[in-house]
C-alpha cells in the first residue's frame, strides 16, 4: 500500500517516523512549506490549501490512505479533505482522542497545542464527542523552541513549567481531575521527556505520532517496518532536508521541489 502523509511543515514527520516504526507501506510525504503557518489562515484557505494537497498525493502520486499529520488541517479541513479524494483519511485529532477516551478513567483531559488548534476547539469537541471533559492550553513558545533545537535547554524546561502550572490551575478552577494529556502539536512529541518531567506524576501522556501509527496499523490490520519514504516540499528543499531530519531521527536524502497550483493543473 501506498501512505500519503501531509503537514504544513516539518512536524509531520514525527508522525511518519511513528509510522516507519510500525506500519509495512510505501510512503509520500508532502510539506507545504510554501504556506506555512497555517494557523494564521482562515477556515476556507486552510482547506483550500489541503485539499489541493491531498490531491497531490492522491492523483499525482497514488497515495491509497492519508494521513493528515497536522493539527490545524485536521481541525478545520478535515471533511473537505474527505470530500475531495476517494480514499480513506486519518487525522491526528481524532487519533488523539480516540487514545484519549480509551486511556482515560476519570473522562477529564487535558490538551496542550498550538494557539490555532486550540482556538478551533477541534480537541475539546472531539473529546465531548467522546463523553470526555476537556481543558485545551496553548503553548505558541514550544514549537519555535523545538525548530531552534532546544530540546533539552533549561529555557525549554522552564517554560514547560510554567505552561503546566497554568494548565493545572485551569483544570482545578474548572474542577476537573484530569489523569491524561494529549501532545496537540506533532512538534510535541520531540519535548515528551521533558513534558513527562514538568507533568504531575500518575499523568499519563499520549504522543499523537505513535498513537496515529498505531491507529493506522489497526484498520490496515497489519504490523512490520516501513519502506523509505519519498519526500515533497513546496518551499526550499535544502531546509526541509536540514530541519526536517531532526524530525524524522535520520537524515533525509532526495526531497523535491514541487509547485501545487502547476501539480494541480495537468
Amino acid at each position: 500500500m501506498k501512505i500519503g502523509v501531509f503537514d504544513s511543515g516539518f512536524g509531520g514527520l514525527t508522525v511518519l517516523r511513528a509510522l516507519l516504526e510500525r506500519v509495512p507501506a510505501e510512503y509520500v510525504y508532502l510539506g507545504d512549506t510554501a504556506r506555512l503557518p497555517y494557523g494564521a489562515k482562515s477556515r476556507e484557505t486552510v482547506a483550500r490549501y489541503a485539499v489541493s494537497s491531498a490531491k497531490f498525493l492522491v492523483e499525482e502520486q497514488g497515495a491509497e490512505f492519508l494521513v493528515i499529520a497536522c493539527n490545524t488541517a485536521s481541525a478545520l479541513a478535515l471533511d473537505a479533505i474527505r470530500a475531495a479524494v476517494a480514499v480513506p483519511v486519518l487525522g491526528v485529532v481524532e487519533t488523539g482522542a480516540n487514545a484519549a477516551e480509551a486511556s482515560s478513567t476519570t473522562r477529564d483531559v487535558l490538551v496542550i497545542a498550538t494557539a490555532a488548534t486550540v482556538e478551533s476547539h477541534a480537541y475539546a469537541s472531539a473529546c465531548s464527542e467522546r463523553k470526555l471533559r476537556a481543558i485545551e492550553k496553548a503553548c505558541p513558545l514550544l514549537v519555535p523552541l523545538v525548530e531552534e533545537g532546544w530540546i533539552e535547554s533549561p529555557v525549554t524546561a522552564e517554560v514547560l513549567r510554567i505552561y503546566m502550572a497554568e494548565l493545572l490551575e485551569q483544570a482545578r478552577v474548572a474542577g476537573l481531575n484530569a489523569d491524561t494529556m494529549v501532545l496537540g502539536c506533532t512538534h510535541y512529541p520531540l519535548l515528551r521527556a521533558q513534558i513527562e518531567k514538568a507533568a504531575p506524576s500518575g499523568l499519563r501522556v499520549i504522543d499523537s505520532a505513535e498513537v496515529t501509527a498505531e491507529q493506522v496499523a489497526g484498520m490496515l490490520q497489519v504490523s512490520g517496518r516501513g519502506s523509505e519514504a519519498k519526500f515533497f516540499a513546496t518551499d526550499s528543499v535544502k531546509k526541509f532536508r536540514a530541519l526536517g531530519s531532526r524530525f524524522l531521527g535520520r537524515e533525509i536524502g532526495v526531497v523535491e521541489l514541487v509547485d501545487l497550483e502547476t501539480a494541480g493543473s495537468r
